[in-house]
């Protein structure tokens, strides 16, 4: 089994170095934090890095403060083996995977799309998140959860299914929900960190985000843009932008697919492309099209080519799909 190579992996090692996806969510750091307190439990070393800040609304999990930020100094940092978290691909860790260099890599994903690029590969496409499959690891290894250890967990679970609504959340996930809400961990004080504290003016920004709405494919696709004319004079955003317009879109009647085309506001010519499903498309086969990934009913894409034909490649290739299921 993968979790006991995993396991395996961990008791063999003492010194990790531990990175998960750029544009980190709750799940990417609430298993980070978690991994690092786990090996930490078992009395071995463990350095949490990534080359972005925390994102906002998440600063209150424990260990955050810990983080290193990807630097010159990086390469200082000692360790016998490299941990991959929530990626489908090392260079998704962006320049941080440069450390994985000579060293073992233990892999650890919940993504379809994962390549297996590790000396030791635990992908669970079934599992609600990557803290899912940390959780496991605890019980594997017998490390008791402590209500830091809860609560980093629980914040990715209720991120990456969106609050228990998505068709990830299965009845194994509110088992492990409930035994860390036993440990501590308050349900309403995540989701208000989390979920309600955006600025007045970053909910003007999504108002006119939202008013670049429009329909293709009958009506079966929904998307927006997102240019760096609307991000004129910010660097970053107080809560998930992707996520709460994608979940504005998903509940337009009719509609399969939504997808939001963001300008990199540090590249030219760069476009991401987010893409949710309601589980008719597959839209982590579409992802693959443009070099992406993710699951089946979300995924994404960094598309190098100017935003008007990225966004008209993207939206003929889900025409496309669509006329397929017809």
């Amino acid at each position: 089994m993968s979790l006991d190579r995993a396991a395996e992996f961990i008791k063999s090692h003492k010194k990790f170095l531990v990175a998960a996806h750029m544009n980190l969510d709750g799940d990417a750091l609430g298993s980070e934090l978690a991994f690092a307190r786990l090996v930490r439990g078992l009395g071995k070393s463990c350095a949490v890095i990534n080359d972005e800040s925390v994102p906002y609304g998440h600063e209150f999990l424990p260990g955050v403060s810990s983080i290193v930020r990807f630097g010159k100094n990086s390469g200082r940092i000692h360790a016998d083996s490299f941990v991959a978290l929530d990626c489908s691909d090392l260079s998704r860790t962006g320049p941080v995977h440069t450390l994985a260099a000579g060293l073992p890599v233990l892999n650890i994903d919940h993504h379809i799309s994962n390549g297996r690029f590790g000396a030791v590969n635990w992908v669970e496409p079934g599992a609600c998140c990557t803290c899912e499959l940390i959780y496991a690891l605890y019980k594997k290894l017998k490390v008791p959860i402590d209500r830091q250890a809860a609560l980093q967990l629980y914040t990715g679970i209720l991120t990456d299914t969106g609050s228990f609504r998505y068709s990830n959340t299965s009845p194994l996930t509110h088992r492990i929900a409930a035994e860390l809400l036993s440990l501590g961990v308050h349900a309403s004080d995540v989701y208000k960190k989390i979920y309600s504290s955006i600025p007045y003016d970053d909910l003007r920004l999504l108002a006119q985000i939202l008013s670049t709405m429009r329909r293709d494919a009958g009506g079966k696709v929904i998307w927006f843009q997102l240019t760096k004319e609307l991000m004129k004079g910010r660097n970053s955003l107080s809560f998930d932008l992707s996520e709460s317009i994608l979940n504005f879109a998903r509940s337009v009647k009719g509609a399969q697919v939504a997808v939001l085309f963001k300008e990199n506001l540090d590249r030219r010519n760069e476009i991401r492309v987010n893409f949710r499903s309601q589980g008719h498309v597959d839209v982590n086969a579409v992802a693959g099209i443009f070099g992406g990934g993710g699951h089946r009913t979300a995924a994404g894409a960094t598309v190098k080519k100017p935003l008007a034909r990225v966004r008209s490649l993207v939206l003929a290739a889900l025409r496309s799909n669509l006329e397929r299921k017809r």
